[in-house]
């Protein structure tokens, strides 16, 4: 069997930026087995596999190590080899997930999604999640996604983490982990932290936003905003708070294009 693969780096304007990811247009789905074991060899933070079905497309998403049920950049990747390659004639696809529809248009060399919003709620931080956070922050949320989200006051704190993903991983029911502060140069600043789900630090996470854009959106009193993801390769975002939606918007770039042999 040869299955079709693009490699695309999402939220980027180039090649070795963003956070890369693997789409695979495929007729009709693969037992889930076959899914896990090509996201494993693909060994990139999120492989996408896209199917038709009554002029839109069916989307999961598998990190190396499991299936999640809501993947942004992979989202991206998976609109732009559609309305570049699979499709260019396409400017707006609608994606059935787990998570529900989620729609991506294309708005010049931009593709805008749109997600649902999961604003974080006051918690009780576990005492293994400020125990595993070398810089302390000032408050620490939780999202319905299971996703704590640790908030500092400076850019500089956010840079300097330098988590212990064991200690990370032994959490509970957590399923990841934002860590955000404002900006000097953007709006807000973010990094993404999955040990559990296989990915230590996630370069730039599209979903994680679905979260942040509320939080700062009302924080401060601006919208739409500019975003940064401040991981090694780094990822510009653009994001609207849409009530009980969110806009999350980038721009992606094409690195790879072959064939999977099974």
């Amino acid at each position: 069997m040869k299955i079709p693969l693009y490699q695309i780096d999402a939220f980027t304007g180039r090649v070795f930026g963003g956070n890369p990811a693997a789409v695979c247009p495929l007729d009709a789905w693969l037992p889930d087995l076959v899914m896990q074991s090509i996201a494993l060899e693909n060994n990139l933070s999120e492989t996408a596999f896209i199917v038709p079905r009554d002029g839109q497309y069916e989307i999961r998403w598998f990190t190396p190590a499991v299936e999640v049920d809501l993947c942004g950049h992979a989202t991206l990747a998976s609109a732009f080899a559609l309305f570049t390659i699979v499709e260019p004639s396409r400017t707006s696809v609608t994606f059935v997930s787990k998570s529900g529809p989620l729609r991506v248009s294309k708005q010049d060399d931009t593709l805008v999604m749109d997600f649902p919003s999961l604003p974080p709620k006051p918690c009780d931080p576990p005492a293994a999640l400020l125990a595993a956070l070398n810089v302390k922050p000032a408050t620490v949320l939780l999202a319905d996604n299971n996703n704590y989200m640790a908030v500092y006051e400076r850019e500089e704190d956010v840079r300097a983490l330098d988590p212990d993903m064991i200690l990370l991983s032994s959490i509970g029911l957590a399923h990841a982990f934002i860590c955000t502060a404002p900006g000097e140069q953007a709006d807000f600043v973010s990094r993404f932290f999955a040990p559990k789900q296989g990915i230590p630090e996630d370069p730039v996470t599209g979903s994680a936003h679905s979260t942040l854009t509320p939080y700062w959106s009302k924080r401060l009193d601006r919208n739409p905003l500019r975003a940064l993801q401040i991981s090694a390769r780094g990822g510009e975002l653009f994001c609207e708070d849409r009530g009980d939606r969110v806009g999350i918007a980038g721009r992606a770039a094409l690195y790879l294009e072959g064939a999977i042999h099974i």
